[in-house]
């Protein structure tokens, strides 16, 4: 999928840097803004066990990197939903991960990479098209919803309030 200049491709093995650097950057924009309880405060390059946990979003060819002018801007990850999370009553697609660049935030990412989770939605034959966020962000609560998802529930993980979303596909 292209979109202007950003371009969205599946993502491998090589594109483990990408996603920690990503990563990285996300967590340092929160706690710019004092939002630690989303991530925490520490990079996730410094975290016990993150390379098997990015080794984990390759799994299944849920990986997908989107790039804008050759470099990377952006990660999606789909998938099962994870355990913590009520199951689906319907086939479902997960979005366990979507991050963008913060340096280009408002430039179209997110959006795009959402628009990429609904094409594999239809393409995995779901009904719907679920992601979670930490409850207490309300910017991004808001967003959830601007692109079209419904809270559908919320649940508790080791203290970590986090709200469930829903869209119909």
């Amino acid at each position: 999928m292209s979109t202007g200049s950003l371009r969205i491709r599946p993502g491998d093995e090589t594109d483990a840097p990408i996603v920690v650097t990503i990563f990285n950057e996300a967590v340092a924009w929160l706690v710019d803004r004092g939002q630690t309880g989303q991530w925490g405060a520490a990079p996730f390059s410094e975290r016990p066990g993150i390379r098997e946990r990015v080794r984990g979003f390759m799994i299944g060819g849920g990986l997908h990197i989107a790039e804008r002018d050759g470099a990377p801007v952006g990660v999606l990850v789909v998938g099962p939903a994870p355990a913590y999370v009520p199951p689906a009553s319907v086939p479902d697609l997960y979005i366990i991960l979507l991050l963008s660049s913060r340096r280009l935030a408002g430039h179209g990412i997110g959006h795009a990479l959402v628009t990429r989770a609904v094409e594999l939605g239809y393409e995995r034959n779901a009904e719907i098209l679920r992601v979670d966020c930490w409850a207490h962000a309300p910017g991004l609560v808001r967003w959830y919803e601007k692109e079209g998802f419904e809270r559908s529930g919320r649940f508790e993980l080791n203290g970590w309030q986090g709200q469930v979303f829903t869209m119909q596909l």
